[in-house]
């Protein structure tokens, strides 16, 4: 849907009880009031004026007007920085190389890559059969099937066994519901076979005629059933394979490494479980080891063995144990690779002379190479703070492993390392136009929070950069569900380091940085040791000289938006500008509605707040409930209309409350994408026109220099 002229939303307005400024005085839309009240079970009520905002069927005038009146006042608004939101952009995008590629990988006597081509939005996906000297294969051309599309994205796509057909699954709202589509690569043809409603995660069988793929439920969007399809027949004869009726459960289906078996896995935020079944025949699943409350596995299979990663027996960190290929519980687990209390195993990869091992170990990644009985070395890092993990490793016989490498200085690096010889070659670096690493730096250091533990800290800024405690600083951070945010390389925030900011990211309690229990003392009644802890580190920052106290802003989207709204109610006079994207703000009402996608499958997360005990804890923090009469700094907010992970309706409600109760004249931008769900616009380049007009925002309000013109950008 495209804008709608400033007028034209001044009379809808009107008509919805809203009001809006004229052109000639940007003001910000006035949401009106309604009477609601949302129930606990328990006997608890709030009182929720701004509930009349949600809309499932994204269709209500009243709702869409309001979210168009806030997206005139933001073009209102933003209008005289319109020429450095362009600059910003045309540098974000200059950077960029548009004809570019992936780095290719063999499977099945093909190699596999994806490419773009100069001016294009979206990738071809393509291949070529015994060497890159073939004649090119495409697969799929995004360009030419996102075409009359406002949204379009293929969430996966699959090969069958004997290369000749191809099924992926492309949503084309944003809501994440993908509908898998088939075609033959020797003739091209498309299928009329059509799938809707789908995750995407598609599994072909030996016969390279059955594909597995696991079905949503329309209204929570949560992944419910496993089914085989046939092609050539029709969707509604499918069979069901599994259905999951534990709603607190994700569900993902894959091959294991040697191709031998299809295995259903599902897992909730502290157990999971797997059941297989022979690719070459499947038939029934048979369970590899019965879920158990907090115990957690994922499997693999490869050498007449099954490889497992799991945290039983205590292994907090995870370790990893062995069991014959008929195993079907943890009594027939054997150990092999053994628990440690300072490293956190993340992951592995099975190849035919050794064994690669994600782990971390003092808040930074490594790659553990295990080669025989007491053998193992580890791969070489370059810089004291980078992320480092396993590439595309399609095939096991190999003395070779793939890893990418990046920092907050080095754009992202695929090498590979010969595990026989310590040969190392580099095989790709991303190019960035323009950019010189050697004119940047970054550190690594720890703040100790106000109850002593300390949290590591990433940190880049341009040479030259004096600790004097003028410059302006970004601060990220997201701190939920157990993901680390390590320091990888970040090419629109070069445009940041160029204007003299310093850009952070703070490895809070809540990811697993350092380990589980680093997640396990930032979640359900140690939720607020998150937001403490980026406070404290902005403390710290400002403190040693890295920042001047009121020119600091902090960035989160998603759950890393609950952290900042968190922050603006807890310490709004130590920032100056809030910028979030898709923040879970209203997060008791949320988690009350098990209709609403995500929450079941979050108690373990968050807590239930059907229990008054985790009811109380989560409203003592939750955004929206805490909005209060006081000065908030200056905000940019951002959501898509489409969104499933978190709704629009959250956002759109915590703007209203915070327009009645902020007692500052800073300005609060509210933009919703009225064509795209939590990942934004889809295609390479307009999701960096969103970020421009972000930047171009942030610059203004932290008083920055704008180097492309020599003046100030004013604001503060």
């Amino acid at each position: 849907m495209k804008p709608f002229p400033l007028l034209l939303v001044t009379l809808l307005m009107t008509s919805a009880s809203v009001s809006a400024a004229p052109p000639s005085a940007p003001t910000p839309p006035d949401a009106a009031k309604k009477r609601h009240e949302v129930r606990a079970p328990h006997g608890a009520t709030r009182a929720d004026e701004y509930y009349w905002l949600r809309d499932d069927t994204r269709k209500n005038p009243e709702v869409i007007a309001y979210l168009e009146a806030e997206n005139a006042y933001v073009d209102s608004t933003m209008q005289r920085l319109k020429p450095l939101e362009d600059r910003l952009y045309d540098e974000i995008v200059g950077r960029i190389k548009q004809d570019d590629s992936s780095v290719p990988y063999r499977e099945r006597g093909y190699w596999y890559y994806s490419r773009f081509e100069t001016g294009q939005d979206y990738p071809v996906y393509a291949r070529r059969k015994g060497s890159m000297d073939a004649p090119e294969e495409v697969l799929l051309d995004l360009n030419v099937m996102a075409k009359g599309k406002d949204y379009f994205s293929v969430g996966d796509w699959v090969v069958s066994q004997n290369n000749k057909m191809l099924a992926w699954a492309e949503d084309d709202v944003g809501r994440r519901q993908y509908t898998v589509r088939v075609k033959n690569l020797e003739t091209g043809e498309v299928f009329e076979d059509r799938i809707g409603g789908v995750s995407p995660n598609l599994v072909w069988a030996d016969d390279n005629r059955t594909l597995f793929y696991i079905e949503k439920d329309p209204e929570t969007l949560l992944t419910k059933r496993v089914k085989k399809h046939v092609l050539g027949t029709p969707a509604s004869q499918d069979v069901l394979v599994y259905e999951e009726e534990d709603e607190s459960f994700y569900m993902g289906i894959g091959r294991t490494r040697d191709d031998k078996f299809i295995c259903i896995g599902v897992e909730s935020t502290v157990s999971s479980e797997s059941r297989c079944t022979p690719a070459a025949n499947p038939g029934g699943f048979t369970v590899l080891a019965t879920r158990e409350r907090d115990v957690e596995y994922d499997a693999d299979h490869y050498d007449g063995r099954w490889v497992i990663r799991t945290n039983a027996d205590g292994a907090e960190n995870f370790k990893i144990v062995t069991a014959p290929t008929g195993s079907t519980s943890r009594a027939q687990w054997k150990d092999w690779v053994a628990h440690r209390d300072d490293v956190f195993i993340e992951g592995f990869e099975l190849f035919d002379g050794f064994t690669a091992i994600a782990e971390r170990s003092n808040g930074l990644e490594r790659l553990r190479l295990l080669k025989g009985e007491g053998q193992e070395e580890y791969v070489k890092a370059d810089e004291p703070a980078y992320s480092m993990g396993l590439a595309t490793n399609a095939e096991p016989g190999t003395d070779w492993l793939r890893y990418t490498y990046t920092s907050l200085t080095t754009p992202a690096t695929t090498y590979e390392v010969n595990t026989k010889t310590g040969e190392r070659r580099l095989l790709k670096q991303q190019p960035v136009i323009g950019y010189d690493p050697e004119k940047y730096v970054t550190e690594r250091m720890w703040a100790a929070a106000s109850d002593g533990t300390k949290i590591p800290v990433s940190i880049v800024y341009k040479k030259g950069f004096e600790k004097n405690g003028t410059a302006a600083l970004l601060q990220y951070a997201y701190g939920s569900y157990g993901s680390s945010m390590d320091p990888a390389f970040n090419l629109p925030v070069v445009s940041l380091l160029d204007r003299g900011m310093v850009y952070a990211i703070a490895h809070i309690r809540g990811g697993q940085e350092m380990g589980r229990a680093w997640y396990d003392a930032g979640k359900l009644f140690n939720k607020k040791n998150t937001f403490t802890d980026f406070i404290d580190v902005t403390d710290h920052l400002v403190r040693e000289g890295y920042a001047a106290k009121d020119r600091v802003a902090a960035y989160g989207g998603s759950a890393g938006g609950l952290l900042m709204g968190a922050i603006s109610n807890m310490a709004p006079e130590k920032y100056r500008l809030i910028l979030s994207q898709v923040p879970f703000v209203d997060v008791v009402t949320t988690m009350l509605d098990p209709t609403i996608p995500l929450t079941t499958n979050e108690y373990d997360e968050w807590g239930n707040p059907e229990q008054k005990d985790y009811y109380e804890y989560m409203l003592s923090y939750s955004p929206y409930d805490n909005l209060k009469h006081q000065a908030y700094p200056a905000m940019f907010i951002g959501t898509g209309l489409w969104d499933s992970q978190v709704q629009y309706f959250e956002p759109a409600k915590y703007v209203a409350r915070l327009r009645d109760l902020n007692t500052s004249d800073k300005p609060v931008l509210f933009r919703t994408n009225m064509d795209a769900g939590h990942g934004g616009k889809s295609g390479r380049f307009r999701r960096y026109r969103e970020l421009a007009e972000m930047y171009a925002f942030a610059l203004d309000q932290l008083g920055v220099s704008d180097t492309s013109t020599k003046t100030a950008a004013g604001g503060r």
